[in-house]
């Protein structure tokens, strides 16, 4: 019986030593969870048998060190949750490794090609995705190649200081090419459908105390009146916003231009005439040039126009009991009846965690305990062989009595 036992021991220490060798073979596997063998005592009724490794314990709960690579596409989670990706057999398992690029076709794939599965976004009726919008369909993460189409600006916001020192302009009738006949002017860039550039110029005039008059020219054109009439109370505020909207039709076949004009936050004080704000909503077509993640896990697209867009959303799964996931290659996990189902939600949201963009999680195996538990395992194996040792020498000592 003596050497069962130690035949167990032996077995058992085997057990561990593979572990062990893994988690420091793996010490330099991103998003890597090291593992630790425990081992339960064996018995028949009343009488010990040996031991033998019960379980196998992951450290899922500890995360690894933050590798810093600067690189757009990497996220690192900051606590709970797990990437999921789905391979080429259609299987969706979970990752930690967070090394993320855009394929030829668009989708959003891990350093293995698996798919990463998230939230579209959702798209108004021109098929724009709407900034802001929430989440949409669930699935494959994928970007739009090639070109956005142009958008036409619909919005012109402009607000700064009108100085309170003008006069009223030496020139009674206003004239855009005569400086006496207005005080100040201003020019922002505006798109048509097509994505072409376009000029407007607002032409502010004094007329009275805290009384100002707004001219507008489009691409140079001569102003056909007065656009806009603004009233500030004693204060340098604005009595009330003018409800203005700009129309003009490009000469180029684009679609005629209807534009408000938003004053909010204009003032009169006394002093220089400043600027603020002076900027339109409109741009023209643009061709995908890269991509990044943020923390919230939203995806976002640069253009060639200098937009940025958030076309979908990164997903995180969280699970009832992480420890209970299964492990398999490739540094990655699937589900199983301890695990729970997959519980997904965009990185912030509910119980999974943010993320760290520009940067990948480095294994958690912690060298000097690896290297620890390596001399206790070698010194149970050298017991259990000097047991083996032992008992053979009784048997020697036994046989050569008889």
């Amino acid at each position: 019986m003596s050497f069962e036992i130690a035949r167990s021991g032996i077995n058992a220490v085997n057990a561990s030593l593979e572990t062990i060798s893994n988690n420091i073979a793996n010490s330099g596997t991103y998003g890597y969870k090291s593992s630790r063998s425990n081992f339960s005592a064996m018995y028949a009724g009343n009488n010990p048998t040996g031991v033998e490794v019960g379980s196998t314990t992951q450290s899922i709960e500890n995360g690894g060190g933050l590798f810093n690579t600067g690189r757009g596409m990497d996220a690192m989670i900051q606590g709970r949750g797990f990437f999921a990706v789905r391979d080429t057999s259609g299987q969706t398992v979970f990752t930690r490794v967070g090394l993320f690029n855009v394929d030829k076709d668009g989708f959003v794939v891990d350093s293995l090609g698996r798919k990463a599965q998230g939230y579209a976004a959702q798209l108004d009726a021109n098929g724009r995705p709407v900034q802001g919008g929430g989440l949409g369909a669930f699935g494959d993460l994928k970007v739009a190649t090639g070109q956005i189409p142009a958008q036409p600006s619909d919005k012109l916001t402009y607000n700064g200081n009108l100085s309170a020192d003008w006069t009223v302009p030496a020139v009674a009738t206003f004239d855009k090419d005569d400086p006496r006949s207005f005080n100040s002017s201003i020019t922002s860039t505006v798109y048509d459908s097509l994505g072409t550039k376009h000029s407007v110029t607002q032409y502010f005039v004094k007329t009275g105390m805290g009384a100002v008059s707004a001219y507008y020219s489009f691409d140079g054109a001569a102003p056909t009146g007065v656009g806009a009439t603004m009233t500030f109370d004693a204060q340098g505020q604005l009595t009330a916003l003018p409800a203005v909207t700009l129309t003009a039709t490009p000469t180029n076949g684009a679609a005629p231009i209807s534009m408000s004009i938003d004053y909010t936050g204009l003032t009169q004080f006394a002093g220089d005439t400043t600027t603020r704000t002076n900027e339109t909503n409109g741009y023209a077509a643009g061709t995908l040039t890269g991509t990044t993640l943020s923390e919230d896990g939203s995806l976002i697209a640069s253009y060639s126009n200098n937009q940025k867009q958030t076309v979908g959303t990164l997903a995180l799964a969280t699970f009832a009991n992480e420890s209970g996931l299964k492990p398999i290659s490739d540094t990655s996990w699937t589900t199983s009846a301890e695990s729970g189902v997959a519980l997904y939600s965009r990185p912030g949201a509910g119980t999974a965690a943010k993320l760290s963009a520009g940067a990948l999680e480095q294994s958690n195996v912690d060298i000097t305990g690896e290297l620890v538990n390596l001399m206790g395992a070698q010194r149970n194996y050298q017991a259990n062989t000097k047991l083996i040792s032992t008992e053979n020498d009784m048997m020697q000592a036994l046989m050569q009595a008889v």
